[in-house]
């Protein structure tokens, strides 16, 4: 017997949870430096202009596709037109992959945290800390299960007292947080040099690589094209505004993303006097060169307690959606009530990041494409899967259900402000960036480019 469809009991709840959706690990270590590498505000201006068109077009979508039919992912498509089912199966692998291979990270911030907060900091800033624990088996096995356990727990309480209550809590904290760091790392001294490379236009920076990247960011940073937002939507009340919705998302997310350069991108200068290349660092520069940061600055301990909170919490929210998603799929498919359906997946969620976890130690001989297991399944999914969901479903709403079918279900609750540049954006220009971000994410992995 299925369970009565659960939604979100108000504007604010359903704007927290997305936006707590949409801030996550990639705002807080990748924006910053994709900013600085392309010319600060050049790139900063690049992102806010396709946010609110690009980005603002494929969430609007989403959103409205989940509301109108009511359903997950895997059967809003098919309720809409019966020969894009595969759409459908397509949207729903990307959080199955996803999630599990996220918690592997998710448990590596709360080791950071504990670490930290136990007042070991120092031992964070050695050279062979953070491969030295990820090549281990049973430490980051133990903080991946505490992580997907978390998640698993505020999922089994349900949208509106697990994720709605969740988020109205973590996401101002997380909000508050961002901003306190930002104001203590800007007022320390050497950091209006980094403050300033961060938001100063530099035109040098800009181009096609430079939109590209900014395109590849907004994609992945809000959360599009992985089945959340429709599921979100298929929660959210008929009587909401989603147009507006869409807009305070997209204030949240960039806000964050932005003020997480603030912190970021100062810190680096000033521990590095301003070597721009210790900003490359990728994913390592949040646990490699960030805790090396903490350990040259005074009161960095404190620092580093209150940063990994600050990063506990994005990838918490970011986690929490993902695994909504595959819970509303198996509810859905298989008819199981929320608190079964949860034990299943994360059930499922461990099983598959073992290897995950394991491919930077015992399991790294295994090496599909040239590539760390977690690495593989980032690929398939990131640049791969999404962005063909992405184009698929460009082409479904703009040449065979129409955009109207969209505009209508948006005008339920509101007039739609920005419909005809919306036609325009879904049916012509959306489905080449994304065919772009296509072609460049694949080629930026195998080398053939560098973004």
């Amino acid at each position: 017997m299925k369970e009565q469809k659960n939604s979100f009991s108000s504007r604010l709840g359903f704007i927290l949870a997305a936006a707590g959706s949409a801030v996550g690990l990639g705002n807080i270590w990748r924006f910053p430096y994709l900013a600085a590498k392309y010319g600060g505000g050049t790139f900063l201006l690049v992102y806010l202009i396709l946010a609110v068109t690009f980005g603002f077009s494929l969430m609007l979508t989403e959103i409205a596709i989940g509301r109108k039919t009511g359903r997950s992912p895997l059967s809003a498509f098919t309720s809409l037109n019966k020969k894009f089912s595969f759409l459908g199966i397509l949207c729903s692998i990307v959080p199955v992959v996803i999630f599990p291979y996220y918690c592997v990270i998710g448990g590596w911030v709360i080791k950071y945290f504990f670490v930290y907060a136990t007042g070991r900091g120092a031992q964070a800033v050695e050279d062979t800390f953070f491969t030295g624990f990820i090549s281990g088996a049973a430490e980051p096995l133990f903080w991946l299960f505490l992580f997907i356990a978390g998640t698993a727990l505020i999922v089994m309480l349900g949208v509106q007292k697990g994720i709605e209550n969740a988020s109205k809590v973590l996401m101002p904290i997380l909000v508050i947080l961002s901003v306190g760091i930002a104001a203590y790392v800007v007022t320390r001294p050497g950091a209006l040099e980094g403050l300033i490379y961060y938001i100063k236009p530099d035109l040098s920076g800009f181009s096609a690589n430079c939109v590209l990247a900014a395109m590849g960011q907004l994609f992945y940073s809000m959360s599009l094209a992985m089945g959340i937002m429709i599921t979100y939507g298929s929660y959210m009340p008929k009587t909401e505004n989603i147009e507006a919705s869409v807009r305070s998302i997209e204030l949240f997310d960039t806000g964050i993303a932005f003020i997480s350069g603030m912190i970021i991108v100062p810190s680096v200068f000033i521990f590095s006097g301003g070597d721009e290349s210790v900003l490359s660092s990728g994913p390592s520069l949040m646990f490699i060169t960030l805790p090396k940061v903490f350990g040259s600055m005074r009161a960095g301990g404190l620092l580093g307690v209150v940063f990994f909170v600050l990063v506990l919490f994005a990838a918490l929210t970011s986690a929490i959606s993902l695994m909504e998603t595959v819970v509303s799929i198996v509810q859905e498919k298989c008819g199981l009530k929320r608190r079964i359906a949860c034990i299943l997946v994360f059930a499922y969620a461990l099983l598959m990041a073992v290897p995950s976890s394991l491919g930077f130690g015992v399991l790294s001989w295994v090496a599909p494409l040239g590539l760390s297991i977690l690495d593989f399944f980032d690929f398939i999914s990131n640049s791969v899967l999404m962005p063909l969901v992405a184009l698929f479903t460009c082409i479904f709403v703009g040449y065979v259900i129409k955009p109207k079918t969209v505009a209508d279900e948006v005008k339920v609750s509101a007039p739609f402000r920005s419909e005809k540049l919306y036609t325009l954006l879904i049916k012509y220009i959306a489905p080449v960036l994304i065919l772009l971000i296509l072609i460049s994410s694949v080629a930026n992995t195998f080398g053939w480019i560098s973004l």
